[in-house]
């Protein structure tokens, strides 16, 4: 069994701009004039239509800590010596020029708090701003050609219907009668004063080319954007002191146009320029201000009037309206006035108006995220979402951008110092607004019926009046009351009462009165239908000319198709080629912005390359000096060892000579023992011992050293002293002996038993013992090479790793001096005995072996001098 898909609600198609040549949105500039004199500026008009920003003194723009000044181009820069009146002919004038004629327009205000954007809109009294200057323009050019109130009217679903005077009639007087009675009396309520004077008369503005066969009606409408909610404000609610019923926000809907509209706004229709901006400052009052540290009155949301033109032509009487709905023309223009954009830390908001902040920013962000992917769809071609359903202003305004209209928009800007990184921002905004396109509006249809019905009409009806005024008749345009006229100017009929039967009078001058009015009926009827004949032959010669006139005009209309065909051509050629252009444009942008990539890196590897070569020369320079120093170094140590050498092989010398001699002198001495024992009779001195010869410089040379030790006389055995290193000990040791230690030759070498040597301590080896040992050799004072032997205790850590605690060092320094010589005691006049009384004096190896194995620190002669530092313990 197959289950049925789920269907999916089909895209809609986009809608197509209805018409293919763009216009970019007109972009201009109003400069604030500072508040107080002598305050910092940081904005400069260059020229008419240029702007440069300068960065207040502190405000460091660029890494390196340098000034940047920024220039930005706009359509037209308003400086602050501009008036009310200059700025509404330059951006709103052609606006409601288009308005007029069928078309929409937006205009919209942007900047920051404080920039002046509500007085650019609204005004003062006697300074005007662009929305009181469009509702007189707008009444000053249609107001001779307004339809009456309520022939024009609205439905729910944006669109409208036309009704007949009756109809109208009949609507006014049901309206009238539910409204509550007014307060006064007078035909036209009093102005409030602060908008009262807006306009000079000589300021007024009447736009050109108004068709005079068309009625018009303006509706308008004036809404506000509030947290992102669309509030109606010129909605009527009943007031309740007691509970008071909250405004309820309003929808967004399409129509069957795709236009957006707001459902359920109240649209009012007004007949003056005083009474609609009597109904705008009536929903101003209602309009969500607040007191803020940057500005007094503050606009909390986003402000929108909408002025709503509705346009019908004339009948071919030019008398009444045409009835028909499809023949009705609306077109509007959107005055905005956006909240400013604001940094809640400059305002000091806090509690409700951090959140009014917060979704001011946010719709303001929406607008430019729109903005930029309308800006990037264009220029790179692609088709990306723009993202209109994320604020209700973009959602309400969307169908401008899509080509429904002209779109400009008026930045304000205060050049004062503290609000120069949001005019930054605001000037980014606005040169990137500057390159969007929108669709250029068509001009709306011509009626098929013939111009000038409406001065024909009229121009008839004055002549008719002017002729019946002529023959006495009344003015009056209404066909019963000139056929009245008529009837009474016939004479009068006798009076037709018989009282006689003889009476021969009264019926003959009966008869008479009446062939008299039939005369002059006869002579009326001969006369309009003469010049009945007259206007027969006047409309058929009009008739025949105007046959000829459409016959040059249509051969007038094949000429103009051919040459739309042509101009269709060359447009389509055109747009082809600016395409191209743009494309053109876009790569060399991209390969320009390629380049100075590609130069930028360039450079720095470049400056790289400068640094590491500067670098490798001085590091080259540092290792020749080394080496000159090394070099220094090794001479110096070379130098150092060969007086070394010599010294030690002259006291190496010293001893073996010292050594022969001793060994002669035992020699002797058991020569005198023998001699004496073989005479046995009478003792004789021992013989006179002299000075034993020097010996000569070849007998000095040291002799080979024999393998085996010598032999020591058993008469006097010496019991060599062993000293034992403080390192022996019956724990397990981790020897330590860098692979740079010297071997120094010397006899006594300390002895580490069960000991595991190593190069480099390793975790493995630290494991198996318990104790640690470090030899260390250095240079001391006196140029000598000490050794130092370094000790601690090997104990675990609580992450199962090894530590050594440092406890002991022991120094091993050795020196060599030479023996200072000993003369020999004289034994004469003493008896020579074996016992050895004087061995201390007489034993030469035993004084050798005293000599050889001396105590630590003794300088007798060459040993090894012993020094301990014992771990300090606590008392």
């Amino acid at each position: 069994m197959n289950r049925h898909a789920k269907g999916k609600t089909p895209r809609r198609p986009p809608k197509t701009p209805s018409s293919n040549q763009k216009d970019p949105v007109g972009v201009y500039c109003r400069v604030r004039p500072l508040g107080e004199e002598g305050e910092e500026c940081c904005i400069e008009v260059i020229s008419s239509s240029t702007i440069q920003l300068h960065a207040p003194a502190g405000f460091k723009t660029n890494r390196n800590g340098e000034y940047k000044e920024t220039q930005y181009s706009f359509k037209k820069v308003f400086g602050v010596s501009v008036s009310q009146i200059d700025l509404f002919e330059h951006v709103a004038k052609p606006l409601v020029d288009d308005l007029i004629h069928g078309k929409n327009g937006l205009l919209f205000t942007y900047g920051v708090t404080g920039s002046g954007k509500t007085f650019t809109m609204t005004g003062s009294p006697g300074l005007g701003g662009l929305l009181p200057r469009s509702l007189d323009m707008i009444f000053n050019s249609i107001g001779p050609y307004q339809a009456k109130r309520y022939v024009f009217k609205t439905d729910d679903k944006n669109g409208m219907e036309v009704q007949n005077e009756v109809d109208a009639l009949l609507e006014r007087q049901r309206r009238e009668n539910n409204l509550p009675a007014p307060k006064t009396t007078t035909a036209r309520q009093k102005l409030d004063p602060e908008i009262a004077d807006m306009i000079k008369p000589e300021e007024a503005y009447k736009a050109d080319g108004v068709d005079e066969d068309t009625s018009y009606s303006i509706f308008v409408s004036y809404i506000e954007i509030y947290n992102n909610y669309i509030y109606d404000l010129l909605e009527e609610t009943q007031e309740d002191a007691i509970k008071p019923k909250p405004p309820q926000s309003k929808i967004l809907r399409e129509d069957q146009n795709h236009n957006m509209y707001v459902a359920g706004c109240m649209e009012v229709e007004v007949k003056s320029a005083e009474e609609a901006f009597q109904v705008f400052w009536k929903g101003q009052k209602r309009r969500k201000v607040a007191n803020t540290r940057l500005n007094r009155e503050s606009s909390r949301s986003h402000s929108v009037l909408i002025i709503k033109l509705a346009q019908a032509p004339l009948d071919a009487d030019g008398d009444n309206i045409l009835q028909d709905k499809n023949q009705v023309t609306v077109s509007q223009l959107c005055l905005v006035d956006l909240a400013g954009s604001e940094r809640t830390g400059r305002t000091g908001a806090e509690g409700t108006r951090i959140r009014e902040a917060g979704n001011i920013n946010q719709s303001l962000l929406n607008l430019r995220t729109c903005i930029e992917i309308l800006r990037e769809n264009q220029m790179c071609g692609t088709n990306k979402m723009v993202p209109y359903r994320d604020s209700k202003v973009t959602h309400l305004f969307k169908n401008y951008f899509d080509g429904e209209g002209k779109v400009r928009m008026v930045v304000c800007v205060n050049p004062k110092a503290d609000d120069y990184e949001e005019t930054l921002l605001v000037m980014r905004f606005a040169e990137m607004t500057q390159e969007v396109e929108v669709a250029r509006p068509v001009d709306r249809p011509i009626c098929g019926f013939t111009p000038g019905r409406r001065n024909r009409n009229q121009a008839f009806k004055e002549e008719l009046s002017r002729k019946l005024e002529e023959r006495g008749g009344p003015i009056d345009r209404d066909m019963s009351s000139v056929i009245n006229h008529l009837v009474h100017n016939l004479p009068p009929l006798p009076c037709s009462e018989l009282t006689d039967p003889h009476d021969d009078i009264t019926l003959p001058r009966l008869i008479e009165a009446l062939q008299n009015r039939h005369r002059i009926r006869q002579m009326m009827i001969d006369e309009y239908t003469k010049a009945a004949n007259t206007m027969k032959s006047m409309l058929q010669q009009l008739d025949s000319n105007h046959m000829s006139n459409e016959n040059i005009i249509h051969e007038q209309n094949g000429r103009l198709l051919e040459k739309d065909k042509i101009i269709q051509n060359n447009k389509a050629e055109l747009e082809r080629l600016e395409k191209k252009a743009k494309t053109q444009e876009h790569k060399i942008d991209i390969l320009q912005k390629t380049t100075k990539i590609y130069e930028d890196d360039k450079r720095s590897l470049q400056h790289e390359l400068e640094t590491r070569e500067q670098r490798l020369q001085r590091e080259l320079n540092d290792k020749r000096r080394m080496e000159q120093r090394m070099h220094g170094v090794v001479t110096d140590t070379q130098h150092k060892w060969a007086k070394e050498c010599d010294r030690r092989v002259n006291a190496m010398q010293l001893e073996m000579q010292n050594k022969l001699w001793v060994k002669d002198e035992k020699l002797k001495q058991l020569k005198a023992i023998v001699t004496e024992s073989k005479t046995p009779g009478r003792p004789e001195p021992p013989p006179r011992q002299t000075q034993p010869k020097r010996p000569s410089r070849e007998e000095r040379l040291p002799a080979k050293r024999s393998a085996s030790p010598s032999p020591m006389p058993t008469s006097t055995p010496v019991r060599p002293m062993h000293r034992r290193s403080r390192s022996a000990g019956g724990e397990k040791w981790v020897d330590h002996k860098p692979s740079s230690s010297m071997d120094l030759g010397t006899v006594l070498q300390p002895v580490i038993p069960n000991a595991i040597q190593v190069s480099a301590p390793s975790e493995k080896a630290l494991s198996k013992c318990d104790r640690y040992v470090l030899t260390h050799q250095e240079v001391a004072s006196d140029g000598e090479i000490q050794t130092k032997l370094i000790k601690g205790e090997v104990i675990k850590t609580r992450g199962g790793g090894q530590a050594v605690q440092f406890t002991d060092i022991e120094t091993l320094k050795q020196e060599l001096t030479t023996v200072p010589r000993r003369k020999r005691k004289s034994s004469e006049g003493k008896p020579a005995s074996g016992d050895g009384t004087d061995g201390a004096w007489t034993d030469v190896e035993t004084r050798c072996s005293v000599a050889v194995e001396m105590r630590a620190g003794s300088n007798m002669g060459p040993g090894y001098e012993h020094h301990g530092i014992n771990k300090r313990r606590k008392p």
